[in-house]
């Protein structure tokens, strides 16, 4: 905000921005939470590592689980 702005609209702009903010909170509008966390794994060596392990056992590559208990 600039300096010379006057008390009156400053709280003016802040009643504002909390007239916006009930709003949003008193309809909150429906997330697909599926939407939000898609791709959040993107590029992350070990979510790739857990798909390839999931996929053997999936396929009835049992000997995956086995290997890792070792290390």
């Amino acid at each position: 905000m600039a300096i010379n702005t006057s008390l009156e609209e400053r709280i003016a702009a802040v009643e504002a921005a909390i007239t916006e903010l009930q709003k949003q909170v008193a309809n909150p509008q429906p997330t697909n939470w599926l939407q939000q966390i898609t791709g959040s794994f993107k590029d992350e060596p070990a979510f790739e590592e857990v798909l390839v392990l999931g996929r053997a056992i999936r396929q009835g590559d049992e000997s995956v689980i086995e290997c890792e208990d070792e290390l």
